[in-house]
């Protein structure tokens, strides 16, 4: 029993007693809360909002927003240029609300050429470079059902994708989306077009 005593309990006493003053006692009300061994990201460093910080850009902890942040509650998808939709319903728009003009069409095209065209084409008939690697099943512009489609329902398959089509949201911008669109609808008219809407100096080449 001594041997317990010496060896055992009053080594545990002296052990629990200078735990106790190092760490203090849990539960104690204190504004110098107690030595923590494994704080588990209990109480982490932090930035103070509008207080000076020589490491960050004009000196301040508070940063301005990223240029095209979208503030929590905003009506953002309850907008036709970044939805596609027609406000307050589920229809697509059938034409885009951007005006079109070649300037449009000479970005668009620059946009589609750098992230449609691998796919689709140069043209927008689905024969783009991918096929020659094991890629199939690319849209094909020109087919009856997507001549048919809205603007809007092309920008919404653009921002989210569909089926193997991967979501292009986060890589292009929302203008040069609905640019895109035209460029579509650009490529679908150099085929559809009836030969009196051509300019009469064009008309006259193929009269010969």
């Amino acid at each position: 029993m001594r041997a317990f005593v010496k060896y055992f309990l009053v080594p545990l006493v002296l052990i629990v007693i200078t735990v106790t003053v190092i760490a203090g006692k849990r539960g104690s009300m204190s504004r110098k809360p107690p030595i923590e061994l494994f704080p588990d990201m209990d109480r982490q460093p932090k930035l103070r909002p509008q207080t000076f910080n020589p490491m960050l850009p004009e000196n301040l902890s508070s940063q301005r927003h990223p240029a095209g942040s979208i503030a929590r509650g905003s009506n953002f998808e309850e907008n036709v240029l970044n939805t596609g939709r027609e406000t307050g319903t589920t229809n697509w728009v059938e034409t885009n609300p951007l005006p079109i003009d070649i300037t449009m069409l000479n970005r668009g095209q620059e946009r589609y050429n750098i992230s449609c065209s691998p796919c689709h084409g140069a043209v927008g008939d689905g024969k783009g470079i991918t096929g020659k690697y094991g890629m199939v099943a690319m849209a094909n512009f020109h087919d009856k059902r997507l001549v048919m489609l809205a603007d809007g329902d092309i920008f919404n398959t653009i921002t989210h994708g569909k089926n193997l089509m991967g979501a292009y949201g986060g890589l292009v911008s929302v203008e040069d989306r609905w640019k895109i669109v035209a460029y579509v609808r650009a490529l679908q008219r150099s085929r559809l077009a009836f030969g009196d809407e051509l300019p009469a100096s064009v008309q006259s080449n193929f009269k010969k």
